[in-house]
């Protein structure tokens, strides 16, 4: 079902148990994030740079509602992820800092970008630090709104 331009959930689409934990510990450089967002423009996608922590369960239901099934086949439609560990802020916060965000606590911090490597939602990175709070259709239609038309 579609709604105001948005697809809908539906009580079959859940999040399952155990919840993911996509977070590896890998410390990234400036050089690496720049080349991910580079590759994943130059194959037809957006980037988007998730920054949380195993630990936190808002970071949790995040990555878990992104692996609901419809919400899934979309992301991988439209998106390429890569999550960046921060442990417990003890690595990769000065990362945030090359895309004009100020790194600072409070995890997911999701960096979505357009064709033109231009951040998108510079003002709302820190919005899914509640997500505990949201349910799976409030993420999903975040997603949806984030998507950007095609470089030329």
């Amino acid at each position: 079902m579609v709604i105001n331009g948005n697809v809908m959930l539906d009580k079959n689409d859940k999040l399952s148990m155990p919840l993911p934990l996509p977070y590896d510990g890998v410390i990234y450089t400036t050089n690496e994030l720049n080349n991910f967002i580079e590759k994943t423009i130059e194959s037809n996608k957006q980037p988007i740079l998730i920054f949380g922590a195993n630990w936190c369960p808002d970071c949790r239901i995040f990555s878990g509602t992104i692996n609901i099934p419809k919400v899934n086949d979309f992301i991988k439609k439209y998106f390429e992820i890569l999550y960046i560990d921060v442990k417990r802020y003890e690595i990769n916060m000065d990362l945030m800092e090359e895309y004009g965000i100020p790194s600072q606590e409070g995890v997911p911090r999701v960096l979505v970008f357009n064709y033109k490597k231009d951040l998108i939602n510079n003002t709302t990175t820190a919005e899914w630090r509640t997500a505990r709070d949201r349910d799976s259709q409030e993420i999903f239609n975040f997603f949806q709104e984030m998507v950007a038309e095609k470089k030329d």
